[in-house]
């Protein structure tokens, strides 16, 4: 059954065909909305809007350049809106890995990282379990680098970039390059539904752990998502950058945010109330998208680069809401459609 928020919310259509339910919010119903760094959030807005091309995006981005009063140009510009569907509201968080690896194969590094094939069909092609079993991936030229675990090659496709500590120092930056058509599908769900582990216990480095304990269960485990992430080797970005997002743009931890492309425009900002542990009020900036991340209420936060940021990132699994910034034209049209 659809959720109602009074007498504002009216029903719409997403681009996936989802019903869903909008409410037109006043600012003071954000929470924390007057504490946060809106210097910061419009900064990392100017890092994407150029890229807006759709109804008052540009004139809206070029305005941002001159501004000077961060929060009056949010205020000014954009509408709050509450969308919701029949999901149940979950924030999680990732990150850019950085893992040991070569570029050649050696007996320590012995874990391809593929970049796509040029014959690859439109829609659902090979399997995971196909793609790694068969070896139709081989004597290709394909391999852009070598890891020595499977399971930081799961992750790591997960993720959707990462970087990769060379054995001469170098560092070499990967990011996403396409995929096989499958959708994603949870191992920690899986594990769950098994009944070895409950929801509370699942995290990154408890599949890991139990993969690496159960070698043969373990790689079913893996094989159970039959989603495959192929890479490519990213060059323009600075070392002190973050990854490329679904935007072409480097990730700002902290301030980018994965959503469902369906349903929030890519570049819109986006406050979040993130309960749990580690509570987030903060504007941040639909930058990114995930396989994973699908729905009205579903976000991945990103916490930046290195083990710190994936022990943090791995813990987060909360709910809260979070309410897209539209331009006033927009805002109005949506809570005006039905």
């Amino acid at each position: 059954m659809r959720r109602v928020l009074g007498a504002l919310a009216v029903t719409f259509m997403t681009t996936g065909s989802a019903f869903s339910d909008a409410q037109l919010l006043d600012w003071s119903d954000l929470q924390g909305w007057a504490r946060d760094d809106h210097d910061l959030a419009v900064q990392v807005f100017q890092n994407t809007c150029m890229d807006m091309k759709d109804g008052d995006w540009p004139a809206i981005c070029e305005y941002a350049k001159t501004q000077t009063d961060a929060r009056a140009f949010f205020e000014t510009f954009f509408r709050p809106v509450m969308i919701v569907d029949d999901e149940p509201p979950l924030f999680t968080g990732y990150y850019e890995p950085e893992l040991p690896g070569s570029r050649n194969r050696t007996s320590r590094f012995n874990v391809p990282l593929h970049q796509l094939p040029d014959d690859v069909p439109e829609g659902p092609w090979l399997t995971r379990a196909e793609l790694e079993e068969t070896g139709v991936l081989q004597d290709r030229g394909l391999e852009i680098a070598w890891l020595e675990d499977p399971v930081d090659k799961f992750f790591l496709q997960v993720q959707g970039s990462g970087r990769i500590a060379l054995q001469d120092g170098d560092r070499l930056r990967v990011g996403y390059g396409g995929k096989n058509g499958h959708e994603y599908r949870s191992v920690g769900k899986e594990l769950i539904r098994r009944g070895i582990f409950e929801p509370h216990q699942v995290s990154a480095a408890v599949i890991r752990n139990w993969v690496q304990e159960n070698p043969e269960e373990g790689r079913k485990l893996l094989h159970h998502n039959p989603s495959y992430v192929f890479f490519r080797e990213v060059t323009r970005l600075s070392p002190d950058e973050g990854p490329l997002g679904a935007m072409n743009r480097a990730l700002t931890a902290g301030r980018s945010l994965a959503v469902d492309p369906d349903v929030v425009p890519l570049g819109a900002p986006v406050w979040l109330e993130k309960d749990g542990a580690e509570p987030i009020r903060r504007l941040m900036i639909a930058q990114d998208t995930g396989s994973a991340v699908k729905g009205a209420q579903r976000a991945d936060v990103f916490y930046g680069s290195g083990d710190k940021a994936g022990d943090i990132a791995g813990r987060i699994r909360d709910n809260g809401r979070m309410v897209v910034l539209l331009p006033i034209a927009d805002a109005l049209a949506l809570v005006d459609r039905g």
